[in-house]
């Protein structure tokens, strides 16, 4: 069992002396650069398969991974998140280091928080759960039927049903609201994920968020968005974050949507990558380019539908296309789930499964909104049921 990672470290630790960490990963780090810090041979990272060289480039500057060392300072294990779900392990197995993908073991806890606006609904989220993410997420979800600036005022209640990931008593990943509502002008204004991962209405109409365009002209999707499957034996995981559009080389190559380009450079197997942040934790990437476009850099705006590069096979790649991805507070959804042009609206079983749980969750919503307290002023963070 030496995929069941958390006790090893606490064993090795307390029996042999070994000295464990929880580390930042660094800007510009890449798996080449931690193989070479800690004397790791790189034939490791040169031997491995174009997928999986793939999702070594998925990891991010800022996430926390975990080491073991001996009393030397040499390596024992290591434990380096790609996503909320997966992580490199890295470990020594007679002498000789080994490498796999395996699944994050996390808890969840659902909560209820209700505030009563003061600044604004981002800032007042923010202070009263010190998460970021948790705030963008609301503001996305209803970043297109609702004007904050223009209608939400001082003393507007809101309320989020939501759910948290811990991970070795720590906040990780990002939160998943299930339901929400929020008062403008006396009018409470609701919606509920379904299991598609989109947002709906109290009617079961979509509440569009972030749409975007195709970022190329494609011949055919050659792979599509995978969050992968746990090896029932082997315990180890192969998703594929984004969708690889087939296209021809030297193929434009087109921002999906308004925002800043956060990256332009080599990506590991992505090659060269670009990545452009569209405000409230959300982000594009596009990979395996042969060129960027002239003027586009760190720091550049860009708007939906500019040329940004060429298609190309860089990085490892067996042809030339582009790998499409888009995350939410760094967490990787399927890009085809975001691509749309108009609403949509459930029907059939789906809506009426739908108009069930939203009722239930409206009624949490509403006995959240009637406890709070206007003399006390303070926002109200509970763990649900």
């Amino acid at each position: 069992m030496k995929k069941i990672l958390w006790l090893c470290f606490l064993f090795f630790s307390i029996s042999f002396g070994a000295v464990g960490e929880r580390l930042p990963w660094d800007k510009g780090a890449t798996l080449l650069t931690f193989f070479e810090q800690n004397s790791i041979p790189l034939k490791l990272y040169y031997n491995l398969s174009s997928q999986d060289k793939e999702l070594t480039a998925e990891i991010y500057a800022g996430i926390s991974y975990y080491t073991l060392k001996d009393d030397n300072g040499d390596l024992l294990q290591a434990l380096i998140p790609i996503s909320e779900d997966v992580q490199i392990h890295i470990y020594k197995q007679n002498g000789d280091y080994q490498m796999d993908f395996i699944p994050i073991i996390s808890f969840s806890a659902e909560k209820i928080l209700t505030l009563a606006v003061q600044k604004s609904p981002y800032q007042d989220i923010v202070e009263a759960t010190h998460d970021v993410s948790l705030a963008n997420e609301f503001i996305n979800a209803y970043k297109k039927s609702i004007n904050f600036k223009k209608f939400v005022i001082k003393d507007d209640r809101l309320a989020i049903i939501y759910t948290r990931k811990y991970r070795l008593g720590k906040p990780f990943g990002s939160p998943d609201i299930k339901a929400a509502v929020i008062e403008t002008n006396k009018k409470l204004n609701y919606i509920f994920a379904y299991k598609n991962g989109r947002y709906y209405d109290k009617n079961a109409k979509e509440v569009a968020g972030f749409l975007l365009e195709v970022p190329v002209q494609y011949t055919r999707i050659s792979s599509r968005f995978s969050y992968g499957r746990v090896h029932p034996i082997l315990k180890v995981i192969r998703p594929h974050y984004g969708v690889d559009y087939a296209a021809r080389a030297g193929t434009a190559i087109r921002a999906a949507s308004d925002g800043r380009v956060v990256y332009v450079g080599v990506k590991g197997g992505y090659g060269k990558t670009v990545e452009i942040s569209h405000g409230n934790g959300l982000k594009t990437l596009y990979a395996h380019m042969s060129a960027f476009a002239k003027g586009i850099r760190s720091g550049v705006y860009v708007k939906k539908g500019q040329i940004i590069g060429r298609v190309g096979s860089t990085g490892v790649s067996t042809g030339p296309h582009l790998h499409f991805g888009v995350y939410k507070n760094n967490r990787p959804v399927d890009p085809l789930g975001s691509i749309r042009t108009t609403k949509s609206e459930l029907k059939g079983k789906d809506k009426k499964e739908f108009l069930r749980v939203a009722k239930e969750y409206q009624d949490e919503l509403l006995e959240a909104l009637e406890k709070y307290s206007f003399e006390e002023q303070k926002a109200y963070v509970s763990i649900r049921g």
